[in-house]
């Protein structure tokens, strides 16, 4: 195996043991606990990240990139009716949400005390928005968006409305089942975004 092949590896590694140890104790796991549980140095995970921001971003972009939320959410913006479009996108934001939730809602918790959680969920967050503007675009292209809205509000109001903390709070907080949440956002969303067709 070449070394950069081990390189490689071991951050995947110490990716994997970084998301199950948040999953079981929660974001604020310290590096020294991310690399005993790796079976590495704490040295070593700074050589791989520089710093615990450093980890805490690869780790949400890993996430990121092993679910293929960009090529999903980009699969579901090519759809040729807008209110298919907009239906598809919800229902693979959620998807991901479901996936996420655990990790995600710590580090969102995190986030008013701890800089580098703060950092690496505004880094997620500022691209998924550019990522729905892109879909908003495309339903004002069509005329498909009420007139109240423009693509970038509407795209703002998207990202808000499916939040990790919005789905927190239906299904967590007020015991939702997971499909009512996700038929009741659809149809909202739909309702408050689109035109009739």
């Amino acid at each position: 195996m070449s070394s950069q092949a081990r390189v490689q590896r071991t951050r995947a590694e110490i990716l994997d043991s970084a998301w199950t140890l948040i999953l079981q104790r929660g974001a604020d796991v310290s590096l020294a606990e991310i690399a005993k549980a790796a079976k590495i140095s704490r040295q070593s995970v700074y050589d791989h990240f520089g710093s615990r921001g450093g980890l805490i971003l690869a780790l949400v972009r890993r996430a990121d990139e092993r679910l293929d939320i960009r090529a999903k959410l980009f699969a579901a913006f090519d759809r040729p009716q807008p209110h298919e479009r907009l239906n598809a996108t919800i229902a693979v934001w959620i998807g991901f949400v479901k996936e996420i939730y655990p990790v995600a809602s710590d580090l969102i918790r995190l986030r008013t005390t701890d800089a580098d959680a703060s950092a690496a969920w505004e880094d997620r967050m500022s691209e998924l928005r550019q990522w729905l503007l892109v879909l908003t675009g495309s339903l004002e292209r069509d005329g498909a968006l009420q007139s109240a809205w423009t693509a970038k509000s509407a795209s703002e109001f998207l990202w808000a409305s499916f939040s990790v903390q919005a789905w927190g709070l239906l299904t967590q907080d007020c015991g939702w089942d997971e499909g009512e949440a996700e038929a009741v956002l659809t149809r909202t969303l739909r309702q408050a975004l689109l035109t009739e067709k």
